[in-house]
């Protein structure tokens, strides 16, 4: 992120956190936004470099680029890039000071993040939240730092027409795909995001990523749902393959007509333009 970028940012937490300075509809300051009802009150943490700190001991390092000129004794923020199984993205941390913050102003600010024309996606807990760059990373960074994601507000994923998905074959479980998988390109190293997520490591040693994310879905809506998001995001290209009720999403995108032939799936691919 430039200078000029993070100078807008700046400006727009500086007006979220002096909306008082602003004329209610009974002629006192406006109300402050609260805080959405499903962002947790801990964890809390000391500073920005605590942030960092946390991403790394989750296994997720995140370099130091710039920090934000914030008096501490109202809060720190920097900003820092992540990576995650090779692909390298951008975060703005944003802490309040533990010992004086103020839940609803901290709720002020990510509620003027997430509208039109910033749009942001957010992870929130405690005194924090932190922007993510690449939006289908908002989940990893959230279970890393134990917050929620949050959504731009109005965030609508388009409608995108996708090609005709077959209706087989189904896995009973996530386990059972990434075994699939395993036979035609590889899936080592995996990691669990849950019941019917996993992630792991196709078998290209060079070059491109090699990360792969496999999911079952509930229904064909639902994994209809999960492909049009991947395919939602301007600047971020994307290969999966589908079919029944599952998606690889898969970082080498010249693995996608390879996964779906020996899958008996159907390659999902958006070049990010």
């Amino acid at each position: 992120m430039n200078k000029p970028v993070r100078a807008l940012f700046a400006v727009a937490t500086a007006v979220a956190l002096t909306s008082s300075c602003g004329v209610g509809e009974d002629g006192g300051p406006p109300a402050l936004v609260p805080m959405p009802k499903e962002v947790p009150t801990k964890p809390e943490y000391q500073d920005a470099d605590a942030v960092v700190r946390a991403l790394g001991t989750a296994g997720i390092p995140c370099k130091v680029l710039r920090r934000s000129p914030a008096d501490p004794k109202f809060g720190t923020g920097l900003d820092c890039r992540a990576e995650i199984k090779g692909t390298t993205f951008e975060n703005q941390i944003d802490v309040s000071n533990p010992e004086n913050y103020q839940r609803d102003r901290i709720g002020d600010s990510i509620a003027s993040r997430r509208k039109a024309p910033y749009s942001h996606t957010l992870v929130a807990a405690g005194n924090w939240y932190v922007r993510v760059m690449e939006p289908r990373y908002a989940p990893r960074i959230a279970q890393a730092l134990r917050g929620v994601v949050l959504r731009p507000e109005g965030d609508k994923i388009p409608d995108y027409p996708l090609p005709s998905i077959p209706a087989e074959p189904r896995y009973k479980n996530v386990g059972a795909l990434a075994d699939a998988l395993d036979a035609a390109v590889g899936c080592a190293d995996r990691k669990s995001q849950g019941s019917a997520v996993t992630d792991c490591t196709t078998g290209k040693k060079s070059g491109t990523p090699n990360c792969a994310t496999l999911a079952l879905h509930a229904t064909p809506a639902d994994r209809d749902r999960t492909l049009r998001e991947a395919i939602a995001y301007k600047g971020v290209p994307a290969t999966l393959v589908a079919a029944g009720n599952w998606t690889v999403n898969l970082c080498d995108d010249g693995l996608g007509e390879r996964v779906a032939r020996a899958l008996h799936g159907r390659v999902v691919r958006y070049d990010g333009g």
